[in-house]
């Protein structure tokens, strides 16, 4: 009987992981496609990742309000000092990043832009050298090497390459680097209280709406406003059809993070990296098919040698993390870094249980 109720908890256990890595799949890869898809007939993406921002925040805020009631405690709130001298600038890093991705999309296919943003794990790694973050070891060195050498030949004589999207893509993931790292220091400050995804969400929207808005004013700013789609509209529908598009955007926005804080927290974050990595392959297969991305055999050995690289940050890190039994400051993890933002990792006191939670919130 208790072996029989020990295959029945197994079996549900998986179940139960396969179906979060679904749902995380279907939030990720969907908005990539939805933002590729929604920026061919609407020609603003800092506008719509503004918008995303907008409704991200408030239901951050209805959570916040929801969690409140039912708990009776009240949730945190930075001081201004605090807000701006410490939030601010992962939030301005964030803000630009996932600004540059969508712009992106104005002008190179899903499959460059997946290709370049998982170099991101690059850039981390850089800065987080830079920082003192991570000791300078030759499997890094090799990780290092294997993602920028894949990058290398995914470009290389691509029929679809587009200088100006690739620059833009390529500089998200620079500013990702600066981000992830501004991200790690900023939440090994315990003393701020942002342990909880909702509450780092809440606190970080306000600021990225606020440093996107110097771009598009200038970018988007006059062309939004002489365009008939938004501002200078004739007929109510097609104005609803737009703000319907946008808004849903920003649901499925939300939903990646919550997927990716509900996977983490019913298996592992090692489940979300291994899961990370797939989801590119799977993301570059639909291209290929649904969007007719040419990939040649060099792109795709590229992409190989690039997951390679990722593959092997993400072992060392695993490798790491069984080494290591007592608390250690928040590490930064190697799968797709352009929608996961580790928000939290806490390790049991000695006696306690060997159960540890990690959160994220995506930014996609």
């Amino acid at each position: 009987m208790g072996k029989w109720a020990l295959d029945v908890a197994f079996v549900w256990k998986v179940v139960l992981t396969l179906g979060l890595v679904l749902l995380y799949y279907c939030f990720s890869i969907g908005i990539t496609f939805y933002n590729k898809w929604l920026t061919k007939s609407f020609h603003f993406p800092i506008f719509m990742t503004m918008l995303h921002l907008a409704v991200i925040f408030l239901f951050s805020a209805l959570s916040r309000a929801l969690v409140q009631c039912s708990s009776h405690r009240a949730r945190v709130v930075l001081s201004w000092t605090d807000y701006l001298r410490r939030v601010a600038p992962t939030a301005l890093a964030t803000a630009l990043d996932v600004g540059l991705s969508n712009w992106s999309f104005l002008y190179i296919t899903v499959s460059l832009y997946t290709m370049t943003k998982s170099s991101a794990v690059l850039f981390i790694l850089i800065f987080s050298l830079i920082f003192k973050l991570e000791e300078l070891r030759a499997a890094l060195v090799l990780v290092v090497v294997l993602i920028a050498g894949g990058l290398f030949m995914f470009t290389y004589k691509s029929t679809q390459f587009n200088m100006e999207g690739f620059a833009l893509v390529l500089g998200a993931s620079f500013i990702g680097g600066i981000r992830w790292t501004l991200t790690q220091m900023l939440l090994q400050k315990a003393e701020l209280g942002l342990q909880n995804p909702i509450d780092t969400m809440f606190h970080l929207q306000p600021l990225m709406f606020l440093g996107l808005f110097p771009l598009f004013a200038v970018f988007e700013g006059l062309h939004l406003s002489t365009s008939e789609k938004i501002f200078r509209f004739q007929d109510t529908g097609p104005l609803l059809r737009v703000l319907g598009s946008l808004f849903l955007g920003g649901i499925l926005a939300f939903g990646l993070g919550f997927s990716e804080f509900l996977l983490v927290s019913r298996t592992s974050s090692l489940t979300l990296s291994i899961a990370g990595i797939f989801k590119e392959v799977c993301t570059l297969v639909l291209a290929a098919h649904l969007l007719g991305d040419q990939i040649s055999l060099m792109n795709w050995l590229g992409f190989a040698l690039c997951l390679s690289g990722i593959s092997l940050h993400v072992a060392l890190k695993a490798l790491h993390s069984k080494g290591d039994h007592g608390p250690k400051p928040l590490k930064e993890l190697g799968s797709n870094p352009d929608l996961e933002l580790l928000l939290r990792s806490s390790q049991p006191e000695e006696g306690d249980n060997e159960e540890k939670e990690e959160y994220f919130v995506a930014q996609g």
